[in-house]
């Protein structure tokens, strides 16, 4: 029977675990897989742009398994009773990681507000996997999304290096190629002085930027984000 398929390049997956930065006691990673409507075959397929199908949490080491575990047979996703179409998916990882013991807090605080009311619809599991979502870990990247044609990427990347020059330190910056155009990540523990004033405006004004923070979810290297894999490019 044929399966979703969301690994689709299984080295630039594990390339990409490893490269995560280690978590610290009490941190995780958050996943998400979405059907998105602008990535289908068939526009009438799916009612909205981005409808979420799983959610989850991993460390490194399970990662590349929790992922695989996605690859469930077609049509075992389905929104309103119909079949996900396999080229819509798109998995996202939150590259900051998220901290357990903020969730729980933030959980418990949640929860004790749902159950003072009547019951509503809620689920529970659904609360705190979305507190997980919302309590962010430690920091270390700042990422900037450029929604930029294939052609404007090279004048991006060489923009975002000339920014960061005063520190002549280039390992600072990944670039992710995606689907829409291009991600930056500012690695946020390299950042000196020179620029400490100046950067974040410099880079969120490149042209193209059109989402920025510390909290983004990412397209997940070697797996599938619509037709298009997602890699790391332009290392220095």
């Amino acid at each position: 029977m044929t399966s979703y398929h969301i690994i689709r390049n299984s080295g630039r997956l594990r390339e990409f675990t490893e490269w995560l930065p280690a978590l610290l006691p009490g941190e995780t990673y958050y996943l998400s897989l979405f059907a998105r409507k602008k990535y289908a075959n068939d526009p009438d397929a799916l009612s909205g742009d981005k409808q979420q199908l799983r959610r989850f949490t991993s460390d490194r080491e399970r990662l590349y398994d929790k992922i695989r575990q996605l690859e469930v047979p077609v049509g075992a996703y389905t929104l309103k009773g119909k079949p996900v179409p396999p080229e819509s998916l798109a998995l996202y990882i939150t590259p900051n990681p998220r901290s357990m013991e903020k969730a729980a807090k933030a959980s418990a605080i949640r929860l004790v507000e749902l159950i003072t009311k009547p019951y509503g619809g809620y689920n529970p599991h659904q609360e705190v996997l979305s507190m997980i979502q919302q309590s962010g870990g430690t920091k270390h990247f700042a990422d900037f999304d450029f929604d930029i044609p294939e052609a404007d990427v090279g004048a991006v990347v060489a923009k975002a290096k000339s920014i960061m020059d005063n520190q002549g330190n280039y390992p600072m910056l990944e670039f992710l190629r995606t689907r829409g155009g291009l991600h930056v990540l500012v690695r946020l523990q390299h950042l000196g002085p020179a620029i400490s004033k100046t950067w974040w405006k410099d880079m969120a004004s490149l042209p193209g930027c059109d989402v920025k923070g510390t909290d983004n979810l990412l397209p997940v290297p070697g797996c599938c984000q619509g037709d298009f894999v997602p890699y790391f490019d332009f290392c220095t």
